[in-house]
Protein backbone atom coordinates (compact mmCIF):
# COMPACT_ATOMS: atom_id res chain seq x y z
CA UNK A 1 0.00 0.00 0.00
CA UNK A 2 2.36 2.37 -1.08
CA UNK A 3 0.38 5.84 -1.41
CA UNK A 4 -1.09 6.19 2.06
CA UNK A 5 -4.68 7.22 2.15
CA UNK A 6 -4.33 8.42 5.37
CA UNK A 7 -2.03 8.59 8.41
CA UNK A 8 -4.06 8.27 11.22
CA UNK A 9 -0.91 6.63 13.29
CA UNK A 10 1.45 9.63 12.28
CA UNK A 11 3.78 9.25 15.19
CA UNK A 12 2.66 7.13 17.04
CA UNK A 13 4.47 3.54 18.45
CA UNK A 14 3.28 0.00 17.72
CA UNK A 15 4.60 -3.73 18.99
CA UNK A 16 3.39 -6.45 16.50
CA UNK A 17 4.38 -9.62 17.68
CA UNK A 18 4.21 -12.51 14.91
CA UNK A 19 5.36 -9.32 13.00
CA UNK A 20 7.34 -11.35 10.19
CA UNK A 21 4.53 -12.95 8.02
CA UNK A 22 0.93 -13.64 7.52
CA UNK A 23 -1.81 -11.19 9.35
CA UNK A 24 1.07 -9.82 11.63
CA UNK A 25 3.34 -8.51 8.29
CA UNK A 26 0.31 -7.32 6.81
CA UNK A 27 -0.36 -4.93 10.00
CA UNK A 28 3.28 -3.66 10.20
CA UNK A 29 2.85 -2.74 6.62
CA UNK A 30 -0.64 -1.16 7.18
CA UNK A 31 0.47 0.84 10.26
CA UNK A 32 4.19 2.11 8.78
CA UNK A 33 1.71 3.26 5.47
CA UNK A 34 -0.68 5.01 8.04
CA UNK A 35 2.80 6.92 9.88
CA UNK A 36 3.38 5.08 12.74
CA UNK A 37 7.05 3.67 14.02
CA UNK A 38 6.75 -0.05 14.47
CA UNK A 39 8.29 -2.81 16.33
CA UNK A 40 8.58 -5.82 15.19
CA UNK A 41 8.51 -8.86 18.05
CA UNK A 42 9.25 -12.54 16.19
CA UNK A 43 11.56 -15.54 16.40
CA UNK A 44 12.51 -15.25 12.77
CA UNK A 45 14.95 -12.95 12.60
CA UNK A 46 15.75 -13.20 8.65
CA UNK A 47 12.04 -11.87 7.92
CA UNK A 48 11.91 -10.29 11.30
CA UNK A 49 14.70 -8.10 10.43
CA UNK A 50 13.57 -7.80 6.51
CA UNK A 51 10.34 -6.62 7.65
CA UNK A 52 11.75 -3.92 10.00
CA UNK A 53 13.87 -2.84 6.98
CA UNK A 54 11.32 -2.61 4.98
CA UNK A 55 9.07 -0.11 7.02
CA UNK A 56 12.26 1.49 8.63
CA UNK A 57 11.04 -0.13 11.88
CA UNK A 58 13.02 -1.65 14.52
CA UNK A 59 12.86 -6.13 14.78
CA UNK A 60 13.75 -7.58 18.30
CA UNK A 61 13.90 -11.53 18.48
CA UNK A 62 11.23 -12.26 21.21
CA UNK A 63 10.13 -15.60 22.17
CA UNK A 64 6.73 -13.98 23.32
CA UNK A 65 6.11 -17.05 25.65
CA UNK A 66 9.46 -15.90 27.66
CA UNK A 67 8.55 -13.18 30.20
CA UNK A 68 11.88 -11.91 30.35
CA UNK A 69 12.12 -11.17 26.22
CA UNK A 70 8.72 -9.86 26.07
CA UNK A 71 9.50 -7.25 28.70
CA UNK A 72 12.38 -6.60 26.91
CA UNK A 73 10.75 -6.18 23.72
CA UNK A 74 8.38 -3.30 25.34
CA UNK A 75 11.22 -1.77 26.82
CA UNK A 76 13.29 -1.08 23.72
CA UNK A 77 10.26 -0.15 22.17
CA UNK A 78 9.52 2.77 24.79
CA UNK A 79 13.53 3.79 24.58
CA UNK A 80 13.61 3.90 21.64
CA UNK A 81 10.58 5.70 20.37
CA UNK A 82 9.48 7.31 23.72
CA UNK A 83 6.01 5.63 23.78
CA UNK A 84 4.46 2.42 23.31
CA UNK A 85 0.60 3.63 21.33
CA UNK A 86 -0.17 0.01 20.09
CA UNK A 87 0.19 -3.01 20.77
CA UNK A 88 -1.03 -5.99 18.25
CA UNK A 89 -0.28 -9.26 20.15
CA UNK A 90 -0.52 -11.87 17.03
CA UNK A 91 1.59 -14.34 17.72
CA UNK A 92 0.29 -17.66 17.21
CA UNK A 93 0.65 -21.05 16.03
CA UNK A 94 -1.62 -23.55 14.66
CA UNK A 95 0.18 -27.17 14.59
CA UNK A 96 -0.77 -30.44 13.13
CA UNK A 97 -0.35 -32.25 16.19
CA UNK A 98 -2.90 -29.81 17.67
CA UNK A 99 -6.47 -32.04 16.84
CA UNK A 100 -9.26 -34.14 18.27
CA UNK A 101 -9.20 -33.57 21.98
CA UNK A 102 -8.89 -38.18 21.08
CA UNK A 103 -5.74 -37.20 19.13
CA UNK A 104 -3.93 -34.30 21.14
CA UNK A 105 -1.48 -35.01 23.59
CA UNK A 106 -0.71 -33.02 26.79
CA UNK A 107 2.48 -31.57 25.42
CA UNK A 108 0.67 -30.39 22.19
CA UNK A 109 -1.62 -29.04 23.91
CA UNK A 110 0.43 -26.99 26.20
CA UNK A 111 2.70 -25.70 23.64
CA UNK A 112 -0.51 -23.96 21.65
CA UNK A 113 -1.63 -22.76 24.88
CA UNK A 114 1.58 -21.32 25.78
CA UNK A 115 1.78 -19.60 22.55
CA UNK A 116 -1.43 -18.37 21.77
CA UNK A 117 -2.84 -17.33 25.41
CA UNK A 118 -0.11 -16.90 27.95
CA UNK A 119 2.03 -14.39 25.32
CA UNK A 120 -0.96 -12.23 25.31
CA UNK A 121 -1.38 -12.63 28.67
CA UNK A 122 2.70 -11.78 28.78
CA UNK A 123 2.58 -8.72 26.77
CA UNK A 124 -0.90 -7.06 28.46
CA UNK A 125 0.70 -7.82 31.69
CA UNK A 126 4.10 -5.99 29.94
CA UNK A 127 2.18 -3.23 28.19
CA UNK A 128 -0.64 -1.95 30.25
CA UNK A 129 1.76 0.08 32.71
CA UNK A 130 3.18 1.78 30.07
CA UNK A 131 -0.27 2.48 28.81
CA UNK A 132 -1.48 3.86 32.26
CA UNK A 133 1.23 5.96 32.29
CA UNK A 134 0.94 7.85 29.06
CA UNK A 135 -3.16 7.73 30.29
CA UNK A 136 -3.73 6.26 26.78
CA UNK A 137 -3.24 3.44 24.64
CA UNK A 138 -4.76 0.84 22.11
CA UNK A 139 -4.43 -3.05 23.13
CA UNK A 140 -5.60 -5.58 19.60
CA UNK A 141 -5.64 -9.38 20.86
CA UNK A 142 -5.63 -12.11 17.94
CA UNK A 143 -8.41 -14.16 18.53
CA UNK A 144 -10.17 -16.20 16.18
CA UNK A 145 -13.77 -16.90 14.99
CA UNK A 146 -13.15 -20.04 16.13
CA UNK A 147 -13.11 -18.28 19.98
CA UNK A 148 -17.30 -17.74 18.59
CA UNK A 149 -18.00 -21.31 16.97
CA UNK A 150 -17.38 -24.30 17.07
CA UNK A 151 -15.99 -27.15 14.63
CA UNK A 152 -16.16 -30.67 14.16
CA UNK A 153 -12.82 -30.60 12.76
CA UNK A 154 -11.52 -29.75 15.35
CA UNK A 155 -7.91 -28.15 16.77
CA UNK A 156 -8.87 -28.42 20.45
CA UNK A 157 -5.94 -26.22 22.08
CA UNK A 158 -6.12 -23.50 19.41
CA UNK A 159 -9.88 -23.20 19.80
CA UNK A 160 -9.53 -23.57 23.50
CA UNK A 161 -6.07 -20.67 23.37
CA UNK A 162 -8.46 -18.29 21.18
CA UNK A 163 -11.88 -18.80 23.50
CA UNK A 164 -9.08 -17.86 26.25
CA UNK A 165 -7.81 -14.58 24.07
CA UNK A 166 -11.60 -13.49 23.71
CA UNK A 167 -12.61 -13.86 27.30
CA UNK A 168 -9.41 -11.78 28.48
CA UNK A 169 -9.59 -9.33 26.05
CA UNK A 170 -13.04 -8.33 27.42
CA UNK A 171 -12.04 -7.95 31.16
CA UNK A 172 -8.78 -6.40 30.15
CA UNK A 173 -11.46 -4.19 28.03
CA UNK A 174 -13.68 -3.22 31.00
CA UNK A 175 -11.28 -2.96 33.44
CA UNK A 176 -9.15 -0.20 32.04
CA UNK A 177 -11.93 1.35 30.47
CA UNK A 178 -11.40 5.00 32.50
CA UNK A 179 -8.18 4.90 31.98
CA UNK A 180 -7.53 5.38 28.22
CA UNK A 181 -7.19 2.06 27.40
CA UNK A 182 -8.59 0.28 24.75
CA UNK A 183 -8.68 -3.72 24.73
CA UNK A 184 -10.07 -5.44 21.61
CA UNK A 185 -10.34 -9.17 20.03
CA UNK A 186 -9.67 -9.58 16.32
CA UNK A 187 -11.33 -12.62 15.01
CA UNK A 188 -10.40 -13.42 11.83
CA UNK A 189 -12.36 -15.75 9.89
CA UNK A 190 -10.38 -18.14 7.39
CA UNK A 191 -7.41 -16.16 6.47
CA UNK A 192 -5.00 -17.03 3.12
CA UNK A 193 -1.70 -16.54 5.07
CA UNK A 194 0.99 -19.09 5.06
CA UNK A 195 -0.28 -20.82 8.63
CA UNK A 196 -4.04 -21.84 6.51
CA UNK A 197 -2.05 -22.81 3.58
CA UNK A 198 0.44 -24.76 5.21
CA UNK A 199 -2.53 -26.65 7.00
CA UNK A 200 -4.44 -27.50 4.20
CA UNK A 201 -1.91 -27.68 1.18
CA UNK A 202 -1.55 -31.84 2.69
CA UNK A 203 -5.24 -31.92 2.75
CA UNK A 204 -7.69 -30.02 -0.04
CA UNK A 205 -10.62 -32.15 0.91
CA UNK A 206 -10.68 -30.63 4.73
CA UNK A 207 -9.81 -27.01 2.91
CA UNK A 208 -13.02 -27.57 0.68
CA UNK A 209 -15.17 -28.67 3.79
CA UNK A 210 -13.97 -25.15 5.30
CA UNK A 211 -14.77 -23.44 2.25
CA UNK A 212 -18.28 -24.42 2.20
CA UNK A 213 -19.31 -22.13 4.74
CA UNK A 214 -18.26 -19.12 4.10
CA UNK A 215 -20.45 -17.13 2.73
CA UNK A 216 -18.54 -14.84 0.66
CA UNK A 217 -16.91 -18.08 -0.58
CA UNK A 218 -13.20 -16.96 -0.35
CA UNK A 219 -10.57 -17.10 2.04
CA UNK A 220 -9.93 -13.67 3.98
CA UNK A 221 -6.83 -11.90 3.07
CA UNK A 222 -4.35 -10.52 5.08
CA UNK A 223 -4.20 -6.94 4.29
CA UNK A 224 -8.26 -6.99 4.67
CA UNK A 225 -7.38 -7.88 8.45
CA UNK A 226 -4.68 -5.43 8.56
CA UNK A 227 -7.17 -2.85 7.70
CA UNK A 228 -9.48 -3.70 10.69
CA UNK A 229 -6.12 -3.97 13.02
CA UNK A 230 -5.16 -0.31 11.70
CA UNK A 231 -9.04 0.87 12.57
CA UNK A 232 -8.82 -0.71 16.11
CA UNK A 233 -5.52 0.79 16.17
CA UNK A 234 -6.96 4.18 15.12
CA UNK A 235 -8.93 6.93 17.21
CA UNK A 236 -11.52 6.15 14.37
CA UNK A 237 -12.87 3.35 16.38
CA UNK A 238 -12.16 5.38 19.87
CA UNK A 239 -15.84 3.68 21.39
CA UNK A 240 -14.76 0.51 20.73
CA UNK A 241 -13.18 -1.81 23.48
CA UNK A 242 -14.09 -5.01 24.83
CA UNK A 243 -15.72 -6.13 21.93
CA UNK A 244 -15.54 -8.92 19.84
CA UNK A 245 -14.37 -7.71 16.52
CA UNK A 246 -15.11 -10.81 13.68
CA UNK A 247 -13.77 -10.13 10.36
CA UNK A 248 -14.79 -13.39 8.74
CA UNK A 249 -16.86 -12.83 5.97
CA UNK A 250 -19.93 -13.98 7.42
CA UNK A 251 -18.84 -16.83 8.50
CA UNK A 252 -20.32 -16.28 12.16
CA UNK A 253 -23.53 -15.18 10.61
CA UNK A 254 -24.52 -18.09 8.59
CA UNK A 255 -27.27 -20.91 8.78
CA UNK A 256 -26.69 -22.28 4.88
CA UNK A 257 -24.59 -20.09 2.52
CA UNK A 258 -24.94 -18.74 -0.76
CA UNK A 259 -25.40 -21.53 -4.08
Amino acid sequence: MSNSKCSRLEGRVAVVTGGASGIGLASVRRFADEGAHVVIGDLDPVSGEAAAAEVNGTFIRTDVTNADDVAAMFKKAKDTYGSVDIAFNNAGISPPDDDSILETGIDAWRRVQEVNLTSVYLCCKEVIPIMLEQGKGSIINTASFVATMAAATSQISYTASKGGVLAMSRELGVQFARSGIRVNALSPGPVNTPLLIELFASDPERAARRLVHIPMGRFGEADELAAAVAFLASDDSSFITASNFLVDGGISGAYVTPL
